[in-house]
């Protein structure tokens, strides 16, 4: 349509479409699919979860980790119109509990996942040791980038990290190592020390 943007079709299209998209399950590979095509007419990248069916079911757009995207998540997101049923999110929120992660057939349990924080003084950096991690597996790269995903949130993964590290569970690096569950009050404590100290820089 003529003078319609396209974060305006997209949530034309969502409206129409509420009562599938609210219901997924019932049809979700379709679903899902038709989902997706909408979104890549804004952002190549975009990607999207649902949360539990509720009084607001969640609707999470994210960038999928490309930093590039991030201004058609916020595009997108800010274009809402009211939404009775949802609840729109910018970018994968940190989560409470962290899921078992799968991608591809593939999947890490957070319980066995331990990180070290790296600090060269300007920007956090961590390591991540997964079980079962090989370097030339990208799969389970991808994985550990949705366990931070879910334990920092997708905003702070690409803002606030300069290096990332990824290493099998029996790699020795120094570093004191920490249970995954651990990284979000660590993470942030270390965050807030660096910016306390470029302050006092300045």
């Amino acid at each position: 349509m003529a003078g319609v943007s396209v974060e305006e079709a997209f949530w034309d299209w969502f409206v129409q479409h509420g009562d599938e998209l609210l219901n997924f399950e019932i049809d979700q590979e379709r679903i899902f699919d038709d989902l997706a095509a909408q979104m890549q007419k804004v952002d190549p990248h975009l990607c999207f979860e649902f949360g539990p069916k509720e009084a607001h079911r969640e609707f999470v757009i994210s960038a999928g980790g490309i930093r590039d995207s991030f201004p058609a998540v916020v595009s997108l997101s800010k274009a809402a119109p009211p939404l009775d049923r949802w609840r729109v999110t910018a970018f994968r929120p940190r989560r409470a509990v962290f899921n078992t992660i799968e991608f591809r057939g593939k999947e890490a349990d957070p319980r066995f996942v331990e990180f070290s924080l790296l600090d060269n003084g300007k920007i956090a950096g961590i390591a991540l040791y997964i079980p079962g991690y090989r370097e030339d597996d990208l799969d389970f790269r991808q994985i550990g980038y949705l366990m931070l995903d879910e334990a920092l949130g997708e905003f702070d993964v690409e803002t606030q990290i300069g290096l990332i590290e990824m290493l099998p569970s029996e790699a020795e690096r120094t570093g004191r190592r920490h249970p995954l569950i651990e990284l979000p009050e660590l993470f942030d404590r270390l965050v807030a020390q660096l910016q306390g100290r470029s302050g006092k820089t300045q």
